[in-house]
């Protein structure tokens, strides 16, 4: 009986012609993020099964390409819910959610969340805050990134300082809704990963934050 033999390169190929079928325009919305968790977990998948032992190598990457594309849109799933879930709870609009595909993004500017060069967190977000946490205490099969950011004004050593206070005081926040310490990496990055120019008020007032990032567990 004639055997079909998968590769490796065939089956990646593959994959990354469903990923050119996406529509650009639907990235970052809906729906289209399971979509995409389920072809990178295909492509994933499909490396960890060719890598195996077994005599057909084209054959372990076709299984673990699929459970691989599972376990992706298992993933998409579970990131779409929880971002519609917190974008119909949190009522503040300076406070921005960013869906990926593989993790999700809520961005707290600094300039909203505390008082200039205080760790303390303004009452107008600890509402807020405590509706993120009781979002990952629904969803608790993720790991939680509480990332400080600063701009270039002031010396690199305390701003790298300040970021990790005000980094501390989320996760301190979050952690008293109920999220168990042993989920959260607290990292202050201070001016070191700007997301816009630090030559204008604007651009600085944006890379002053703070970011909660929720990343999934298989």
């Amino acid at each position: 009986m004639m055997q079909m033999k998968l590769t490796t390169a065939g089956i990646l190929a593959a994959a990354l012609g469903l990923t050119a079928c996406t529509d650009p325009a639907t990235i970052g919305t809906n729906g289209s993020n399971t979509q995409q968790g389920a072809i990178i977990g295909g492509i994933i998948g499909a490396g960890v099964g060719a890598l195996t032992n077994d005599s057909d190598r084209g054959l372990g990457a076709a299984t673990g390409a699929i459970v691989g594309a599972a376990a992706g849109s298992v993933i998409g799933n579970q990131l779409d819910a929880q971002e519609r879930e917190l974008r119909q709870s949190i009522s503040n609009d300076g406070i921005t959610i960013v869906n990926t595909g593989d993790r999700l993004i809520v961005s707290l500017p600094n300039d909203l969340t505390f008082a200039t060069d205080s760790s303390a967190i303004s009452p107008a977000v600890r509402s807020d805050l405590n509706k993120v946490a009781a979002s990952l205490v629904r969803y608790p099969n993720s790991l939680v990134q509480v990332i400080g950011h600063t701009d270039s004004d002031g010396s690199a050593s305390y701003n790298q300082a300040l970021s990790e206070r005000r980094a501390n005081a989320v996760a301190d926040q979050i952690q008293a809704g109920g999220v168990p310490y042993n989920r959260l990496a607290i990292i202050g990055r201070g001016e070191d990963q700007p997301v816009a120019s630090n030559l204008t008020p604007e651009g600085k007032a944006r890379n002053r934050r703070v970011e909660i990032v929720v990343i999934p567990q298989g």
